[in-house]
């Protein structure tokens, strides 16, 4: 997520015995701080516990005028605790984030306006009210806390954000697998994300009414983007073409964010049509979240991540376990966010399933972080790990020969594999370069998820 979508209101506090010019410079510096992140910032002059409470009336009406995400309550100083709710009161609702300043160094001795006896009279009393809240402070001669400062506001924002965000479904529990199912009213009251269904015949009527038009400037655009390692069938290319503009559709009119679908049990025993090509046109060009075999929770995880990252959240699913390491990789398709250079594909049958287009392209290596989001009953968790992803030459067994080169990462995990394994939560995990760990754990915090 760009940061500049980030809306924080912000407010100083210090008490009137203070220096005032002490608590409103550093008051100022703070919000210049907030503003280096690229937020944009609602704010207000800092709030004194002036006996006739005018600064609280100002600070109230003055943040009300624009909505924000998130609000951030500085201590400068001191202040007596009665000043700082009568405010957040208002905005109880609102994730915050409590932040205590720190004094300076003068002339060898510390001054300081005692700005953690205010935030320690305040957390205590911040939590027993049920407001969400991230407790940071600084330390004399230390940077700011801004990444933890940036990571829950992400989060702060995602949760808003992902409310009324949907999954469309097409089908319902390929392959008849339990671990992709969930709960639709826990799932909406939790994160406020819907799955609505959609039928394979609908799909298939609307593939029928594309143009050649339509079909001929999609495959010429393939042609040029992807590298086709061996001459695919045209007929096989203007069809998933045309069920990929059908998807479209369906997804545009019902404004769907994530797509999943029958696909062992669909899409290639019904339609005898390996659905890759559809997955990688549906990521690439519509920029939604694609994950196959009615994985629920899976899609539900790359909404999440997303949000937060601003990255595609592509899955991976596990092929082995090692004593440092886990072989993840696909059997059908990456974004070509996720690919190093340029994408490729190539024509590929496996087993009994008939041939198809299968993305071959290789993955990007590096940090990254995986998790996925599962529930027992209306109770969820999130399981969330970073490692380091690097190339590893395998195959997968049963495949056409020469076996194809899947896109997979070994990925070194930065937590011990048996670990790992003792709370793994499904065949597929999202993924997101870079660490995102502490931005996953402010989401679940707010969301109310355990976090494994």
């Amino acid at each position: 997520m760009k940061t500049n979508l980030i809306r924080a209101g912000f407010i100083g506090f210090g008490e009137i015995n203070s220096p005032q010019q002490l608590i409103k410079d550093k008051c100022i510096a703070a919000r210049n701080e907030i503003g280096s992140l690229g937020f944009k910032i609602i704010s207000t002059g800092h709030v004194t516990d002036d006996p006739e409470g005018i600064d609280v009336k100002r600070a109230v009406k003055d943040l009300k005028k624009e909505e924000f995400n998130l609000l951030i309550i500085c201590i400068a100083g001191w202040i007596p605790s009665h000043s700082v709710i009568a405010i957040t009161e208002e905005f109880k609702s609102m994730p915050m984030i409590l932040w205590g300043l720190s004094g300076d160094v003068e002339n060898g001795r510390v001054v300081t306006a005692a700005p953690q006896a205010g935030t320690t009279a305040l957390r205590k009393v911040f939590e027993d009210l049920g407001y969400k809240f991230k407790y940071v402070y600084n330390i004399i001669g230390k940077p700011s806390p801004l990444e933890k400062i940036k990571s829950f506001a992400l989060a702060a924002t995602a949760s808003e954000s992902l409310n009324n965000t949907r999954v469309g479904m097409m089908g319902f529990r390929d392959m008849r697998l339990y671990n992709t199912l969930y709960e639709g009213l826990s799932l909406k009251r939790k994160i406020g994300i819907d799955v609505e269904f959609f039928e394979i015949l609908e799909m298939l009527h609307l593939s029928e009414k594309n143009t050649s038009e339509e079909i001929d400037e999609i495959l010429l655009k393939i042609k040029m983007e992807w590298d086709f390692e061996k001459p695919a069938d045209q007929n096989f290319l203007r069809q998933g073409i045309s069920y990929y503009l059908a998807f479209k559709k369906i997804a545009e009119e019902n404004k769907f964010n994530a797509i999943s679908l029958k696909d062992v049990d669909g899409m290639k025993k019904i339609l005898n049509f390996p659905p890759a090509m559809i997955f990688m046109l549906l990521s690439d060009e519509m920029k939604l979240c694609t994950i196959p075999e009615n994985d629920a929770m899976g899609s539900v995880t790359q909404l999440i991540v997303k949000h937060l990252t601003g990255q595609c959240a592509a899955y991976l699913e596990f092929y082995e376990f090692f004593e440092k390491s886990v072989l993840m990789g696909v059997p059908d398709f990456v974004p070509a966010e996720v690919v190093d250079g340029k994408v490729k594909v190539t024509p590929a049958a496996f087993g009994n399933i008939s041939g198809g287009l299968v993305n071959i392209s290789t993955m990007k290596t590096g940090k990254l972080t995986m998790a996925r989001l599962s529930n027992t009953g209306d109770h969820y968790a999130m399981h969330i790990c970073t490692g380091e992803g690097k190339l590893k030459s395998w195959e997968e067994a049963g495949w056409t020969r020469p076996a194809p080169q899947l896109p997979s990462l070994e990925i070194f995990l930065d937590s011990p594999v048996e670990d790992f394994a003792r709370y793994v939560s499904g065949q597929h995990y999202i993924i997101a370069y870079g660490d995102h760990s502490e931005s996953l754990k402010d989401f679940c915090y707010l969301k109310d998820i355990s976090v494994v």
